[in-house]
């Protein structure tokens, strides 16, 4: 597939979180995939209903300081590539059973480049999962939930890398974590996360009153 070049840096008016205000973590599972987590900081006056309807309306355009932009590339001005849906849900759009492709650079970094398309098995007001295969085999899952909480929505990730047949990864996954996704790509993936999860609580009061228009 083609690689895609880096847009230039969006100005957005908003800044984004820093990775110490969040709890995270990158460890190794018993079969040597790579696992990392985010407790991210409270998404203040948001609701778990406005982050999923997120995930189902990423596509599309808004306004930002009088400036219309790509809500992808709005949601981290630095990373962000390009974002489609792939394949629709089978009730159409967004929802489980739909394959997103997520391009983008960790840190806007090159060696960091990810061009993915993954399958959405699960799209609702408690979380996100999203899970890649190759040959049939599960390689990456992501998973996201949607707490709500006193104030706003703690929001959770948990992003794992390998496979996990056994006889199979301990031999595939020092590979894959040698050249396809090296633990500085890990950490690299750990702040831009941090970073993008921090936008929302700008980026979604401006959308949701109008949701009905977008969806």
């Amino acid at each position: 597939m083609l690689r895609l070049s880096l847009p230039p840096p969006r100005d957005l008016p908003w800044p984004l979180k820093p990775l110490e205000s969040a709890q995270t973590s990158l460890d190794y599972d018993e079969c040597g995939r790579m696992v990392m987590r985010i407790r991210h900081d409270l998404l203040r006056g948001i609701t778990p209903a406005m982050v999923a309807w997120w995930f189902r309306n990423i596509g599309g355009e808004m306004d930002v300081a009088g400036v219309r932009m790509n809500r992808y590339l709005v949601w981290h001005p630095f990373d962000h590539i390009h974002w489609e849906l792939a394949a629709p849900a089978s009730g159409g759009g967004a929802g489980p059973g739909c394959k997103f492709r997520i391009v983008e650079a960790f840190g806007r970094n090159p060696d960091f480049y990810v061009d993915a398309t993954e399958t959405v098995t699960q799209l609702d007001d408690d979380g996100l999962t999203l899970v890649g295969t190759r040959a049939g085999i599960e390689v990456t899952r992501l998973h996201h939930d949607f707490i709500a909480a006193n104030g706003g929505t703690r929001y959770v990730s948990m992003l794992r890398i390998g496979i996990g047949v056994p006889g199979l990864c301990h031999i595939v996954n020092p590979v894959v974590h040698r050249f396809i996704f090296p633990e500085a790509m890990g950490h690299a993936w750990l702040k831009h996360n941090v970073e993008e999860v921090g936008l929302l609580e700008h980026m979604l009061p401006l959308l949701w009153p109008t949701r009905g228009d977008r969806a």
